[in-house]
This record gives C-alpha cells, sequence and structure tokens, in this order.
C-alpha cells in the first residue's frame, strides 16, 4: 500500500499535496447521505477548535493566576519566603505561552483540515460554497493569542 504523503502526485488547486492523493481514493457522491457525513465531519471539526481554544483559555488563565497568587502572597508581611521566589513567575510563563502555543498550533491544524474539506471531489458534497460559511473560530483565536501574548508580556516584564 502506498503512502499518499510521499506519491508523486501534483498537489491540489488548494496547494495542498495530500488533498488530491487522498481525496481521490474514495468514492465521492453527491448523495444526502454523504452530504450529511460531510456535515458531521465539519461539525466535529468546529467542536474540536472549540476544545483547543478552552484548554488554551484555561492554560493563559492559569498561569496568569499562579503569578499574581504568589506575587500577592508574598507580599503579606509575615509570610514565609519561599525557597525559589522566581519559580511561580517561570511557571506561570511556562503555561501562559503553552497556551499561546496551542491555540497556533490547533488555528494552523483547523485551518488545514478546512482547506481539505473544501478540496476537490469533497466540494461537491458539502452543498454550498466556501463563502457562504463563515464561522467566528479564526477571530476568537487570534484574538486569545493577542490576549495570550499581552499576558505574557505583562508577566515577562513584571507590569502585573
Amino acid at each position: 500500500m502506498s503512502d499518499p504523503a510521499h506519491s508523486d502526485a501534483k498537489p491540489s488547486e488548494s496547494g495542498s499535496p495530500l488533498a488530491a492523493p487522498i481525496a481521490s481514493r474514495f468514492e465521492v457522491r453527491a448523495t444526502a447521505s454523504d452530504h450529511f457525513a460531510w456535515l458531521r465531519t465539519r461539525a466535529a471539526l468546529e467542536r474540536t477548535m472549540m476544545s483547543w481554544i478552552r484548554t488554551a483559555v484555561s492554560l493563559i488563565g492559569f498561569g496568569f493566576t499562579i503569578v499574581q497568587f504568589f506575587q500577592r502572597l508574598q507580599d503579606i508581611p509575615g509570610a514565609k519566603l519561599a525557597l525559589h521566589p522566581a519559580a511561580p513567575r517561570y511557571l506561570g510563563l511556562a503555561l501562559i505561552g503553552c497556551g499561546v502555543g496551542a491555540l497556533v498550533i490547533s488555528v494552523w491544524q483547523y485551518h488545514w483540515t478546512i482547506r481539505y474539506l473544501w478540496s476537490g471531489s469533497f466540494a461537491a458534497i458539502a452543498g454550498m460554497t466556501s463563502e457562504g460559511l463563515q464561522t467566528p473560530l479564526y477571530t476568537i483565536t487570534f484574538a486569545l493569542i493577542l490576549i495570550g501574548v499581552f499576558a505574557f508580556g505583562a508577566v515577562l516584564l513584571r507590569f502585573v
């Protein structure tokens, strides 16, 4: 069995070298059942992206909270000093960085998969034009990336 990722096939119209060989492996018919299967796949992709967003927001928020909590704890008079006072800051930066990284990776994966679903013979069973279906996930993801980068910078430069 040949690996489509290593085939000599020409890239599809979408520019992806994988779209043409993989799409041609399947018999795609414009039937109601295939259309609804495409819609279920698209809905699953949206749910997966929303899960990535929830996870990234939790990582960013938890990282920021750790930094704030331990900074306020050190400011309390009579509180015992930590052995490594900078450790919570580094942990918070790591969590915020992981959250931003998760958003970047997930939006890249989402975009690649959406292009695949709209490419080749799958476009026939989509039942709509690619301009007809708008999703707010890109806007939300990029806004959260900016918030995460701002939080990372604020913690790194000790603005908070």
